[in-house]
């Protein structure tokens, strides 16, 4: 059994590299012979709001799990074909995740805060106003993440009505899983300024193909993921910015 799942997590950090090298092929390379060369890098900070549960199994009754997501953004638009600007995006952030209970109580839900560091690396697709308008775009990409801390906040428990294993629930485990990774996307606006600066608004979401708590058969849990809705604003500056014409920059 514990072959078994180092063969499963095998696979699934293999999806996650092949994913990655495909984002990175498909941003700088597809549109290379018939797209228009950009060279932009515009970097700036990002915050903003996020709603997280724990999908286990065998299953926890939970309500979503507020936190804050903050940090540094870099976006490189390498190409221009026809309508659509590619571009690679990589991001360092802290964000909160974990999950929050419903015991069906009136009382206060127990809680699990975890902290992490993540790095997604996307790519990002857009259509609309080069600069100087409001532009949609498409990001897509793997994840990675890293658990620097975690802390509880005491409430009524929900306690699963199968027997897990050793009796052990998920109030007994700390994360024993610190490093984490997934795949996330979403879809956002970009309002521009000619004078390079970009105002972001976007919605993402992020699934989790690594587990938090040990899977093997003598564990109580055989799955421990993070599953996360994200809303966050940016605001970027053009540090470098190719030159353009004044009709190249509009649809």
């Amino acid at each position: 059994m514990r072959v078994q799942k180092l063969t499963l997590c095998g696979i699934r950090l293999r999806f996650v590299l092949y994913f990655t090298l495909s984002i990175i092929y498909c941003s700088t390379s597809v549109f290379a012979q018939v797209g228009k060369p950009r060279t932009d890098l515009a970097v700036g900070m990002n915050g903003g709001f996020v709603m997280n549960t724990v999908t286990f199994n065998p299953s926890i009754k939970q309500s979503l799990k507020t936190g804050m997501t903050m940090g540094f953004t870099a976006r490189y638009t390498c190409e221009k074909y026809f309508n659509m600007l590619c571009a690679i995006q990589g991001e360092i952030n802290y964000s909160q995740a974990g999950w929050k209970e419903n015991p069906n109580s009136e009382e206060t839900p127990y809680q699990r805060n975890l902290h992490y560091v993540q790095v997604p690396l996307l790519a990002n697709l857009g259509f609309g106003r080069e600069r100087g308008g409001v532009k949609g775009f498409l990001v897509v990409g793997p994840q990675l993440g890293y658990c620097i801390g975690e802390s509880v906040r005491e409430g009524a428990r929900y306690l699963t009505p199968q027997v897990l294993v050793g009796d052990l629930t998920q109030h007994d485990l700390k994360v024993q899983k610190k490093f984490e990774y997934g795949i996330t996307g979403g879809l956002g606006m970009d309002v521009s300024t000619k004078k390079g600066y970009h105002f972001i608004v976007e919605g993402r979401y992020f699934y989790g193909l690594s587990d938090i708590f040990s899977s093997t058969k003598k564990d109580p849990f055989g799955r421990s993921a993070n599953s996360t809705i994200c809303v966050k604003v940016s605001c970027l500056y053009d540090v470098i910015k190719t030159k353009t014409s004044g009709a190249s920059q509009g649809q």
